[in-house]
């Protein structure tokens, strides 16, 4: 028994002595962390990697008294990414870490070559995680949107993120897209990508100093706009915002956003979407598929500027067959427009037509993209408006 209580303890010791502990631990003062990269190409062999690193000074919670930006910025140029990153530490005085990566950002010049090679090295190197979003540098390059310096955020990227999945959120001609996501819908046959474009409105200049932070109204802004339509890896064309919307709705990514409508007798109105459910199946007619889709959304009325009688269910019902033909033409705009002008699925339409018909599938996968153009595409919109908001009729009305 005496012996036993003295191997317990001592067998406790020897484990605990052959416990490495953190031993692969990298203090944050060695670091330099960023949080957004920016790919562009470079001439025919070469790449252009431009980082935004946190100054953790800066951004202290108790620094009151800012001297410097909140970021910094590191460029290099190289044949490879990782070979133009490494070369970064000929500049920078500490290693740049990817761990806490916020966004990727791709110039729209390599788009348009193909983002491969770039996603290989994002999806390959151990440091990096998988959900930070990727967007498309819309006619600027990659470098310029992330020396642009914001307001309510004091790191850039943070700001980046929280808007694009903001505006998912809220406004639907945006898609917050992952890496996973990416790589899922290049690799895949039956769905081809699509990537939220990133503008860089008014002055780059002011827009890269404190200035751009100093003023009420900041000389320049990043703004999402539109959507990038890939062919797999390659960028081939942009659908404008409400064919953007019109996209979510068909992938049933909609989850609020707001739409305008005439009144039967002048002026306006504007509807608030509060849900939307999109269902869409395959049929085969004489042997040949088609899409049907399904769109039920309900809505709430935002903003009347027209006269109209609100408590009377027959003004609800023209409402809401407005708000449904509102839906129907803008979402088979971007059908048609995809159809015909990119020729590319886009929506994910193999994916069904595989899961409905597999035998039929494989007869057509390899040449999808041509079946597609040519497939039938059937719509059913329903518009529920479930609110009218605070009040029934205007104020406005008994103003006239």
């Amino acid at each position: 028994m005496m012996m036993r209580r003295i191997l317990v303890p001592l067998l406790f010791v020897l484990i605990a002595m052959t416990l490495t502990g953190c031993w692969n631990r990298r203090e944050l003062n060695d670091l330099a962390i960023a949080v957004a990269i920016g790919i562009d190409k470079d001439g025919e062999n070469q790449y252009q990697v431009s980082v935004q690193v946190v100054d953790p000074g800066e951004v202290a919670a108790n620094n009151r008294t800012m001297t410097r930006t909140p970021v910094t910025f590191y460029q290099a140029r190289g044949r490879t990414i990782f070979e133009a990153i490494r070369k970064m530490t000929t500049v920078s005085p500490r290693p740049i870490y990817s761990a806490h990566l916020r966004m990727l950002v791709i110039g729209e010049e390599l788009a348009k070559e193909g983002i491969a090679d770039a996603l290989e090295y994002m999806s390959r190197y151990y440091e990096h995680r998988t959900d930070f979003y990727i967007t498309i540098a819309r006619e600027t390059t990659a470098a310029s949107t992330l020396k642009i310096l914001t307001h309510l955020e004091a790191i850039p990227a943070n700001q980046m993120y929280s808007s694009l999945l903001n505006s998912q959120k809220q406004w639907a001609p945006t898609a917050s897209i992952t890496l996973d996501q990416l790589i899922m819908d290049i690799v895949r046959k039956g769905k081809q990508p699509v990537v939220t474009g990133l503008r860089l409105r008014g002055d780059r200049e002011k827009g890269e100093s404190r200035e751009n932070v100093e003023k009420i109204a900041s000389p320049a802004h990043l703004q999402y706009s539109g959507m990038a339509v890939f062919n797999e890896d390659k960028l081939v064309g942009w659908l404008n915002e409400g064919e953007s919307r019109g996209y979510s709705f068909i992938h049933n990514d909609v989850h609020n956003t707001v739409g305008v409508l005439n009144c039967p007798e002048g002026g306006r109105m504007t509807i608030e979407v509060i849900r939307s459910k999109t269902t869409t199946k395959a049929r085969f007619v004489n042997g040949e598929p088609e899409i049907h889709i399904g769109i039920r959304t309900e809505g709430s009325i935002g903003e009347v500027l027209c006269k109209i009688d609100l408590t009377q269910k027959s003004s609800i019902y023209e409402l809401e067959h407005e708000s449904a033909e509102a839906i129907r033409g803008f979402v088979q705009k971007t059908i048609h427009q995809v159809q015909e002008k990119y020729k590319v699925d886009i929506f994910g339409f193999g994916d069904v037509v595989h899961r409905a018909n597999p035998s039929y599938w494989k007869s057509v996968e390899n040449d999808w993209d041509a079946v597609f153009q040519k497939m039938p595409v059937k719509l059913d919109v329903v518009v529920n408006i479930r609110q009218t908001g605070t009040v029934s009729n205007s104020f406005m009305q008994e103003m006239k």
